[in-house]
């Protein structure tokens, strides 16, 4: 859904006679007044001293204000453990890159000799970091109000499946998947402890996550529930 929804808006925009830069302001439905906030964004550090780098850590901030605002307003019974969690979900590389590549940001993007080799204009870090020096580019070249629907339009179909999916997901699927997206291995579930009488028991369940160097902590009455506790415990973690 959400692919469909984002490749409209390029399929609307797509015009084979505009340069690389037009057909990406199309995309994002915002033309620049300052063509060269736009062209800084665009610029990798491959290139040398003057790159995309500073843009990259505004826009991130940026979009991370932007998305927040809306899922605090979108979910208003939400934890703020599981608000955290949506949030990670849309502004990871992952996810910034195939908006990226949606809206065609690589055929813009300009590299250095080495990097343009190596097919990065196609890399999940340099597109998602492209995007984030974009979007920096729009609030400098205009203003947060001015931002806010750009970044909305890119991302809302990825926001709306992330908080119907989050209804419905337990915190085990919801770790294995977010684990699985960003290429790190499966976590493992060992009970730590049982006590209790055998018709009243507890469970005590730890959910180690080697690659991150985090252990989550779980107690239930079964092991199953431990498990999800667990699993809760270490998504928190991850994402705080």
């Amino acid at each position: 859904m959400a692919g469909a929804s984002t490749g409209s808006v390029w399929a609307r925009s797509s015009d084979k006679t505009m340069s690389p830069i037009e057909a990406l302001q199309s995309a994002l439905g915002y033309r620049f007044k300052d063509k060269s906030l736009l062209e800084a964004a665009l610029r990798h550090r491959s290139l040398g001293a003057r790159h995309n780098e500073r843009l990259e850590f505004l826009g991130d901030s940026v979009i991370g204000l932007i998305v927040s605002d809306a899922l605090f307003k979108a979910d208003p019974d939400a934890s703020e453990g599981r608000l955290t969690r949506l949030r990670a979900r849309l502004v990871r590389k992952t996810t910034l890159a195939d908006v990226a590549r949606e809206i065609r940001l690589g055929d813009a993007l300009v590299l250095g000799p080495s990097a343009g080799r190596s097919g990065g204009s196609d890399r999940d870090s340099i597109l998602a970091d492209g995007l984030e020096a974009v979007i920096a580019a729009v609030y400098l070249d205009a203003d947060l109000v001015t931002t806010e629907p750009v970044v909305r339009r890119l991302l809302n179909a990825r926001m709306k499946d992330a908080l119907d999916e989050g209804i419905s997901k337990d915190p085990k699927t919801t770790l294995q998947e977010q684990l699985q997206s960003g290429g790190y291995a499966l976590p493992t579930y060992a009970v730590t402890d049982v006590h209790g009488e055998p018709h009243d028991r507890t469970f005590s369940v730890a959910c180690v996550l080697s690659e991150l160097g985090i252990t989550g902590k779980g107690a239930g009455s079964s092991r199953k529930t431990a498990e999800q506790v667990a699993a809760q415990d270490a998504l928190d973690q991850w994402v705080s």
